[in-house]
């Protein structure tokens, strides 16, 4: 017998019931959701990773961001994080002191409380948060429900993972650097406090599976299918061009092995496509919303002062032989 797949093995562990548990790992949603009352229920999540620039401050504000993510993908406030490290003893305790900062800042500017958390000694650096986070049972944003007639509208850009391949390589302009640098670190709060004022059927932030691998989670699980304009979508600054001179992250590869089967790329150019499946740090929202809602929330993402991009991406229709079609 050849090695098991992740899949087989988180296969293995026995499932938990509990009438108090409204979002577990069953729809692959963002964080797990407990019911406390009938008027609070908790939100749960965790992520790290591996530096991704070389910076220790801004590392740690991407990481912080990241990791508080999932908790406004949901429709919650995150209200308290640990810290989880991992970090080398070769390497001055100083760079671990700035990573640390860099996260203590974005966890006060999301108006969470940093609790302390955990360190292990490993051969390479690794930051991120396990955030507790609230949300009324009955506003809680999920993956799934979106409606055919829907809007798609993305708050964030698209191609941080090509960037960072550039950055590594060299190749990055100033600008782009800049560029990502801030989205990344860019909180998802000012986003989510716009869309939960509106009349929106699903929810989720785009992350590692990149745009497309978490669209054909959202679309599948609502038995509907996405029509999405490639050219619509924001990408970063020289991404298309990083993209076209094959600055791609491994990742993106996996990720379209996962499910290409199941989106039409008509004629889209194999940059977009690259560019569509690369997995993203710290993305913005996928949000699916009625199209009479569409304007005044527009309106509201300008005003709310966002340095992320806003694009409007596609539309939901009825259940087609794909879950996605690319134009």
């Amino acid at each position: 017998m050849g090695p098991e797949t992740l899949a087989q093995v988180l296969g293995k562990l026995p499932q938990f019931h509990d009438e108090n548990l409204i979002v577990g790992i069953e729809t692959s949603d963002d964080a797990a959701i407990y019911k406390v009352t009938d008027e609070i229920a908790m939100i749960q999540t965790v992520d790290f990773f591996t530096p991704i620039v070389d910076d220790p401050y801004m590392f740690g504000q991407i990481a912080a961001a990241n990791s508080l993510s999932d908790v406004w993908a949901m429709g919650g406030e995150p209200a308290v994080a640990l810290n989880i490290v991992g970090f080398p003893n070769c390497l001055d305790p100083a760079i671990l002191g700035d990573i640390l900062a860099g996260g203590a800042a974005k966890v006060k500017e999301a108006g969470a409380v940093l609790v302390g958390g955990h360190s292990v000694q490993d051969d390479e650096p690794k930051y991120g948060l396990c955030v507790s986070g609230f949300v009324h049972p009955q506003k809680i944003f999920k993956n799934y429900g979106c409606r055919p007639g829907d809007i798609l509208v993305l708050t964030k850009q698209i191609g941080s993972g090509v960037v960072n391949t550039a950055i590594k390589a060299e190749m990055a302009s100033a600008s782009a650097i800049r560029e990502a640098q801030t989205v990344m670190a860019s909180l998802n709060q000012k986003g989510k406090r716009v869309v939960e004022k509106y009349n929106v059927s699903a929810c989720t932030d785009i992350t590692g599976f990149g745009l497309l691998g978490h669209c054909v989670e959202m679309a599948s699980a609502s038995e509907v299918t996405f029509e999405i304009n490639v050219r619509d979508v924001a990408y970063f600054a020289d991404a298309i061009d990083y993209a076209k001179m094959g600055l791609i992250p491994a990742g993106a590869y996996k990720n379209r092995g996962y499910s290409i089967g199941k989106v039409d790329v008509g004629s889209v150019e194999e940059h977009y496509l690259d560019l569509l499946y690369d997995p993203q740090t710290s993305g913005g929202l996928l949000i699916s919303v009625a199209p009479d809602d569409l304007p005044a929330m527009l309106k509201d993402f300008q005003n709310a002062g966002m340095d992320t991009e806003v694009s409007i991406i596609g539309k939901v229709a009825p259940k087609s032989d794909k879950w996605i079609r690319l134009f």
